[in-house]
């Protein structure tokens, strides 16, 4: 049976009863049934179940009340024990960002919450996708979080492809995004690699092949006694390795691991928007002769003047070009 829609007053009473549990959960006395109400992460979460880990680093295996939003790895939440390494979550806190990419309907879905980072890894093999590569850039601007590129299995290359494939990226380094170099197969890029993790709440994404499951056992030596700590506590076994999973590294931080990001697309979003996320060209919003100009063969266009000046790289407006071709256009607030 299809889920019934909500009406506009019904997502208003939701939203109101969920900012009053914000407001006044804190303040809650405990019945004397009832244990008291505490904060927590969401570190995994599979279907309607969640692994929520406590200020102690203790994991609870905890359901969700209804109409309270949708959490994903990386919220924070209040929730109550329920029983022996179990509990409910009964409001989903304040995000500071969350990445989210559309459903089969067209609707956002969460991904990862409170990201401070995206990492977009890439590799010679497969051939990297620019076009994806700005996507993730864009959603991460938007977002208004870090990125970084970190480029992977240079051992397979000898100088000079590796002098060619370092120019073929080199505009965007020029526009402030960090770019790493690395070779897993190379001790010496493994300890300033995990410094530059520290202190981070990060998400790696990128194509399959580029080498994230080696990547992420480097930074996660311990990733199996994680794994193995999650599916005792929760019960979900192998589906710990298939869900968004939040790890605790060794240096200090937090890394997300998400299936779900490994063939991404933005949502809804206006043209304008996606100017925007692409950083050389947001300062040009507004300064063509016309405000419907598409930056092609308009008359007093700053995006095209500025292609020709070289403060934009033809293959960043191509795919601009492409993406607004392509996106839905954003819902209008009522």
């Amino acid at each position: 049976m299809p889920r019934q829609r909500l009406s506009e007053r019904q997502i208003e009473r939701i939203q109101k009863r969920q900012e009053r549990r914000r407001q006044h959960t804190r303040h809650l006395v405990a019945d004397a049934d009832e244990a008291p109400v505490r904060e927590g992460l969401v570190v995994v979460r599979h279907g309607a179940r969640l692994a929520v880990e406590d200020v102690d680093n203790r994991i609870y295996q905890c359901l969700v009340r209804q109409n309270i939003g949708h959490p994903v790895c990386g919220d924070r939440v209040i929730w109550q024990p329920t029983g022996t390494d179990q509990g409910v979550v009964s409001a989903l806190l304040d995000r500071d960002t969350v990445l989210s990419r559309p459903d089969y309907s067209g609707r956002d879905k969460p991904l990862a919450a409170n990201l401070t980072r995206l990492v977009v890894l890439l590799a010679p093999h497969p051939r990297p996708s620019k076009h994806l590569l700005d996507q993730y850039l864009v959603a991460a601007e938007l977002m208004g979080v870090r990125s970084m590129l970190l480029f992977n299995k240079m051992d397979l290359l000898d100088i000079e492809a590796l002098a060619a494939f370092q120019a073929r990226f080199a505009h965007y380094r020029d526009l402030g995004y960090p770019s790493v170099w690395i070779s897993l197969e190379d001790g010496r890029d493994l300890a300033p690699l995990a410094h530059r993790f520290s202190g981070e709440t990060s998400i790696l994404v990128g194509q399959s092949g580029a080498g994230k499951s080696s990547l992420i056992k480097v930074l996660l030596p311990d990733q199996q006694v994680q794994i193995g700590r999650l599916s005792e506590a929760t019960g979900l076994g192998r589906h710990t390795t298939s869900a968004a999973t939040c790890y605790r590294l060794p240096q200090g931080g937090r890394l997300i691991d998400s299936p779900g990001v490994r063939s991404f697309r933005l949502g809804a979003i206006g043209r304008s928007r996606l100017q925007l996320g692409f950083r050389e060209l947001a300062p040009l919003l507004g300064q063509c002769r016309f405000n419907d100009c598409r930056h092609a063969q308009e008359p007093g266009c700053a995006v095209k003047q500025a292609l020709m000046e070289g403060r934009v790289h033809p293959e960043r407006l191509k795919n601009f070009q492409h993406l607004a071709a392509n996106l839905t256009a954003e819902p209008q607030r009522r």
